[in-house]
């Protein structure tokens, strides 16, 4: 590391120089430079193509230093705002009914809840457990970061960067950081597929008679949100997860494995990918996405393996039912004996919107042994709290202190064996499913190994309440468990992890190992190699023999097809297929639709409007349509959603619709368990009465354009987009429901923004195809959302543009690769040593 011996050299000189002006005459003693040196931070910071961070220190803290400072210097609004959020004071800064701007893992709630249920679960006492079980490695890369994004912070406030961040950098709430916030965010990243997706439940527990102000339930983004089966998912939205598909070298062209990642993620906020490079040289040399504030990478490659996840179906969390002591609503019995429940009063500081003044908010919640209480009563009024019973929420994660250590050590594996070892080893994953190949080895791995409740099916047979066998119908494998015994808890259960005594162990949870391929698309992991069904796992782990998403089958479909092509798959055949944008949904029943509804030769139907099938509500006043344009239109259309493809909207609008018709109505061919990728299929248009309400289908889907001001035959690019730097991005792809592959999903309905992809949305977020050659990794990447969150940096629309023009781009691994990019740029960090590293 040639030029941080330079500046050691010259603070070497430096101290010499200042002992001779002293009037000094003792010689200077040999270790000064070292101790110069453990004083002070040192990192080496190049930025490749699309303003890629290559981050190289000596230490641990010093890379952490660099990492803290690029991060902030890129998504310093976006960093600064989430630190609010988990440090529960948004409600001081932004008031009580607002929202964060941006939806995450965690939803986008009102202020005030997010405030009470950060400060309820993400506590000193978290901190401070989560702080106490990591390595003295982790601790120090974690108080690097912190002062590296405070180096940057005040850099920026002491003028240097004139123009930058301008939507934050006067703002009050854009304040220094400490490592304690860094947990928070770590914790809070943890309780993703638990904890978080019961945020409104958490803070809306009472017991009943109390008379605590809550927010008024209304429906839309003003109040609570009902749970639901599709809630109880990470980032509580259909199709947020992941696509990853591994192929063994028997089957590439090359005789090497190949590795697609590439999840489906948010592309604002907190919880947006960060691509880098981490090096201490004979240490670390990762490269891949981060999240924000996150300072490990958490799917990349090194010289010797590269990894990715998808969403698991796993539960990571469970229900325990108390029943209360009688005229006791805060006391439950366990083993016969009164236990009363933990009251925890907070306070919160609101900020009046119209005068600007803060007042106190309180609200007493309660933690049972088991975790906090939760208010289950929007799924249905038995599961309120009463006088008879109540309902805890126990999240896995809450002790799962190992996950960021997994993350460092992955870092640093050196083969297949070697990963695969460290994930059994820690035993961490807090809701991800892995995928995995080695440097020159054949095979390719999938693992859901990670911290999943231990609830084997004899276990949860023996300790499941009434109502708990009522819910399994509703979220199917959630532990819905009898609260007052202890032979039911889980770390009562046979045979737990020996990492955590409340878990699964490794060889319990699934996991395979082939030569050909492994795949996964958020569904279970049931038919990750179809060849290979796996089957007898807890039910908890997921669920197998059931139908699959369109996504599912249309990932295993595209596999199927790469690893045909002559002479085996290749890399430019995968990095084109996985953005080809077609949808699952069009395979299946776009012919069949045309041979009903638009038969050449004959007078398209006529179709009277009075119901929109998408959302059962009468139109102001019935419409009639004439289909013969929309039958053109999806006759013409090329099948993609191409950001130049006329028709793909029109049939997302249909499919919409269609999709509300129950399957036995709408398919042709129900599913088959023993053809869950080929079933169902087809379209029911046999029998009148099901043709017709497809012709209302298609019918509301050409009124839905047209209310919008856009035709059936406009371009994808006309409405789905991302607006940079005042400029529309044209993009491609679509939404879990309708089966794409490619996904770019609106989390909001057509309007006459479109699909506009700015607000709340999810899609293809850090994309990365890697193999390996006798050099190291050769990657290809994408980040679609860009570095940078700021408009007035490059990166802000740079990665965005590579992106839309579906231009993968070869990561800069080596030294020698990084040294010569083409408009490489270089700066050398250093600054002093805190006086304490957490």
């Amino acid at each position: 590391m040639a030029n941080s011996f330079r500046v050691l050299r010259a603070l070497a000189a430096g101290l010499a120089a200042s002992a001779l002006f002293a009037g000094c005459t003792a010689p200077v003693p040999q270790d000064s430079v070292a101790n110069v040196a453990a004083a002070s931070y040192h990192a080496q910071i190049r930025r490749t193509q699309d303003g890629i961070p290559h981050i190289k220190a000596d230490d641990w803290g010093s890379l952490g230093y660099g990492f803290g400072y690029v991060q902030a210097q890129d998504d310093l609004c976006t960093l600064a705002d989430s630190f609010v959020t988990w440090r529960g004071e948004r409600s001081s800064y932004f008031g009580a009914d607002a929202r964060p701007p941006a939806a995450a893992s965690f939803g986008k709630p009102r202020n005030l809840d997010a405030d009470f249920f950060f400060r309820l679960v993400d506590d000193d006492a978290a901190v401070q457990r989560f702080r106490t079980a990591q390595t003295a490695d982790f601790r120090t890369l974690l108080g690097g970061f912190a002062q590296g994004y405070n180096r940057y912070l005040d850099e920026l406030k002491a003028g240097r960067f004139p123009g930058a961040h301008q939507a934050c950098a006067n703002e009050p709430w854009v304040t220094r950081i400490t490592t304690d916030d860094l947990y928070r965010r770590l914790i809070a990243l943890n309780l993703a597929g638990g904890a978080t997706q019961f945020l409104d439940g958490i803070v809306r527990a009472q017991p009943p008679g109390t008379s605590q102000p809550l927010a008024e339930d209304v429906e839309g983004e003003g109040g609570a949100q009902p749970l639901s089966m599709a809630r109880m998912t990470v980032g509580g939205h259909a199709g947020i997860g992941s696509n990853a598909l591994a192929f063994g070298a028997p089957v590439t062209r090359d005789g090497k494995s190949l590795l697609f990642g590439n999840p489906h993620w948010f592309w604002r906020g907190p919880d947006r990918f960060y691509e880098a490079q981490l090096t201490i040289p004979g240490q670390l040399d990762v490269a891949g996405a981060s999240f924000l504030a996150v300072p490990v990478v958490v799917i990349g490659f090194n010289h010797d393996i590269a990894w990715t996840h998808t969403v698991s179906n796993a539960r990571r969390f469970g229900i325990f039912e108390l029943k209360l002591v009688p005229g006791a609503p805060t006391h439950y019995l366990y083993d016969g004996k009164d236990e009363a429940l933990q009251a925890v009063p907070i306070t919160i500081k609101v900020r009046d919107a119209a005068t600007g003044s803060l007042a106190p908010v309180t609200r007493t919640l309660y933690r049972s042994r088991f975790g906090p209480m939760i208010d289950l009563s929007s799924m249905s009024p038995a599961l309120a709290w009463n006088a008879q019973h109540a309902f805890a929420l126990r999240d896995v994660n809450a002790e799962n202190n190992r996950t960021f250590a997994n993350f460092l050590a992955w870092g640093q594996a050196r083969s297949l064996d070697d990963f695969m070892a460290i994930q059994k080893r820690f035993a961490a994953m807090p809701w991800a499913n892995t995928f995995a190949i080695g440097r020159d080895d054949p095979r390719v791995w999938f693992a859901d190994i990670g911290a999943v409740p231990n609830v084997p099916d004899p276990f949860a047979a023996a300790c499941t309440t009434p109502l708990g066998q009522a819910f399994d119908k509703q979220a199917f494998g959630v532990p819905f468990l009898d609260g007052s015994r202890s032979a039911c808890a889980w770390d009562a259960a046979p045979a737990p992890s020996p990492q955590q005594a409340d878990a699964l162990s490794p060889d319990s949870m699934p996991s395979l190992l082939r030569t050909d391929y492994v795949g996964n698309f958020n569904g279970s992991y049931w038919l990750t190699n179809p060849r290979q069904p796996l089957t007898g796992f807890a039910r908890i782990t997921g669920e197998t023999g059931g139908p699959q998403s369109l996504r599912t089958r249309l990932g295993h479909a595209l596999a199927a097809k790469l690893m045909a092509e002559p002479g085996g798959l290749t890399r430019d055949a995968l990095e084109r297929t996985v953005l080809d944008s077609t949808s699952m949904s069009e395979r299946l029943a776009r012919k069949p639709l045309l041979d009903a509804l638009c038969v050449e030769g004959k007078a398209a139907p006529v179709v009277r409007v009075v119901r929109d099938l998408l959302d059962g509500k009468d139109l102001a006043s019935p419409q009639t349509v004439d289909l013969t344009e929309a039958c053109r239109v999806l006759r013409n259309w090329d099948g993609t959603a191409n950001a130049d493809a006329r028709g793909a909207n029109l049939w997302d609008e249909f499919w919409r619709r269609a999709s509300q018709i129950p399957d036995a109505q709408l398919y042709a061919a129900q599913f088959d368990a023993n053809r869950p990728l080929t079933t169902p299929a087809g379209l029911n248009t046999t029998n009148p009465a099901h043709q017709q309400v497809l012709e209302q289908a298609l019918a509301g889907a050409v009124l839905a354009l047209q209310r919008n001001d856009f035709a059936p035959g406009s371009t994808r690019g006309e409405l789905l987009y991302t607006v940079r730097n005042g400029d529309k991005v044209p993009m491609y792809g679509g939404c879990d429901g309708e089966g794409y592959f490619t996904a770019a999903c609106a989390e909001h309905p057509l309007d006459h923004e479109g699909y506009a992809l700015d607000r709340d949305a999810h899609g293809n977020s850090y994309l990365q195809v890697v193999g390996f050659g006798d050099d190291g990794p050769h990657a290809d990447t994408l980040l679609a959302p860009s570095e940078s969150d700021d408009p007035a940096s490059p990166h802000h629309v740079d990665a965005t543009a590579q992106y839309a023009r579906k231009n993968w781009l070869r990561f800069s691994f080596t030294e020698h690769a990084i040294s010569t990019a083409p408009g490489m740029t270089e700066q050398l960090l250093t600054g002093p040593r805190a006086a304490a590293e957490h």
